[in-house]
């Protein structure tokens, strides 16, 4: 179970460095066709860029809230050798949630759609650290 468990976890750290990629290449394409300062880099004030920018560079930030506490979640379920089925399973719907999320994010960022995803991807999230302590406390 550990290395289905780490797969999802993999395809996370995937998907945060395409962001870092994705990131990179809309801020320096916008400050290429001067849409951006260059002074703008110094603060990372990113007022006045395009919103394939804004986009990007949110979504990279958010590659680092709540998958931050899915890896500490399974980081945790290793330690404590309780992964199981139910854990894989919830991780990777969490993972593929997180892989939507973006998609939509950095695609045609339909905010209705992306919510449900989020909201999706959060309750996996939850359930996930219910059932690791569950198992921890209970087995």
């Amino acid at each position: 179970m550990d290395k289905l468990l780490f797969g999802s976890v993999l395809v996370q750290v995937i998907l945060s460095l395409a962001m870092m990629v994705l990131m990179g290449k809309r801020r320096f394409k916008a400050a290429k066709n001067r849409e951006l300062p260059f002074k703008a880099f110094r603060v990372m004030d990113l007022t006045g860029a395009n919103e394939k920018v804004i986009t990007a560079s949110r979504n990279f930030d958010n590659q680092f809230q709540l998958p931050v506490l899915y890896v500490f979640a399974v980081v945790f379920a290793f330690q404590f050798g309780v992964a199981d089925l139910s854990l894989v399973i919830l991780g990777w719907l969490f993972a593929v949630s997180r892989l939507l999320h973006a998609y939509i994010h950095v695609g045609a960022n339909h905010v209705r759609m992306r919510f449900a995803v989020y909201v999706f991807g959060a309750l996996m999230l939850v359930l996930f650290w219910l059932r690791l302590s569950l198992l921890y406390f209970y087995s």
